[in-house]
């Protein structure tokens, strides 16, 4: 199938061959990996995505959690209905069951109008639960009741709401007890990225289409000492932390090889440059790059770094590029 829908073929069986799947009919949302684990996860989350079962999604923050919610979302019967994503921590527990399931008119006196809660906006589509493990426990037994009743109440509310929504929640380990009380449910498990170094490559390679795409220029590729330092770094923030290394090393090198230097990466035994040299080599950069993709003109490149074109001119001055250089 083409790159603009979704595919469910079955994940390579230990090949060793990187999976490059579509999760929807965005770019940035294919399933990007090499490793034995994330083949495995692929597998888990294309049975998931012909189950109707809740689903639970495992890993540390910044592991693509999520990522997989949404592709088993656009692999399942529901693709076309919305995909609705709630944070439990990003929200008071006073409002968060509110944010959830919503709520009639005057229930609350901060927000005192009528609420459809994101379950019923989901409709036939997915409600992804992130960080499950701070939904308080009241809301959490709302929920599980609700998942064994198909219905469930609004605050302020006598009347029941059928809850039609597929559920997927996260959390960064198992919680304690399940977040789904005795419904039998599925768990994928997400591994970090350090316990998945045959990932790295492929995503960061992945990373740079998309990113380079997005600035308009094209990609050239890594040094040898770029792709050394990828590899050997722990990426303590996961894929999330590798897609903006890699988005902001883009507009440090501009059209050029992403170095490790671009990545603010050293290898093993390399000197680790001052904070005041790494901002001077970034503001050289940059400015190098955009004064290259606006052929010297500085009031464009100014607009494109959205800063006034004095303020940008003294920061050219400081890197000591000439502008004239690329007109």
């Amino acid at each position: 199938m083409s790159e603009s829908g979704v595919h469910r073929q079955a994940a390579s069986n230990g090949s060793g061959a990187t999976i490059d799947r579509p999760a929807g009919r965005r770019r940035g949302d294919r399933i990007v990996g090499s490793a034995r684990a994330t083949q495995e996860v692929v597998e888990q989350a294309l049975a998931a995505s012909g189950a109707s079962l809740p689903v639970r999604v495992v890993g540390p923050p910044g592991s693509g959690k999520e990522h997989i919610a949404r592709a088993i979302h656009a692999w399942s019967s529901r693709a076309n209905g919305p995909f609705l994503s709630v944070s439990c921590g990003a929200v008071n527990d006073a409002l968060l069951g509110r944010e959830i399931f919503g709520c009639a008119e005057s229930a609350h006196a901060q927000l005192p109008d009528e609420h459809l809660g994101a379950a019923a906006r989901a409709a036939t589509g997915t409600l992804f639960l992130h960080s499950i493990d701070r939904l308080a426990e009241p809301h959490r037994q709302t929920l599980a009741k609700a998942l064994v009743e198909g219905r469930y109440q609004r605050g302020g509310d006598g009347a029941t709401t059928p809850l039609t929504a597929r559920v997927i929640a996260s959390s960064p380990a198992d919680p304690k007890g399940s977040p789904f009380g005795d419904l039998p449910h599925l768990t994928i498990r997400v591994l970090p990225l350090a316990e998945r170094h045959e990932d790295i490559l492929p995503l960061a390679a992945h990373f740079l289409r998309l990113f380079a795409d997005e600035e308009g220029i094209t990609p050239v590729g890594f040094t040898s000492d770029a792709r050394d330092a990828l590899v050997a770094e722990t990426w303590s923030g996961n894929v999330r932390e590798l897609a903006e290394r890699i988005r902001q090393a883009i507009k440090l090198a501009g059209s050029g090889a992403i170095t490790a230097e671009a990545l603010l990466l050293a290898a093993a035994g390399d000197a680790v440059p001052s904070f005041k040299e790494a901002k001077r080599a970034f503001e050289t950069r940059y400015v190098v790059g955009l004064l290259r993709r606006c052929e010297g003109n500085i009031s464009r490149a100014a607009r494109l770094a959205k800063k006034d074109r004095k303020d940008f001119y003294d920061v050219i001055r400081r890197t000591g590029v000439d502008p004239s250089e690329f007109r």
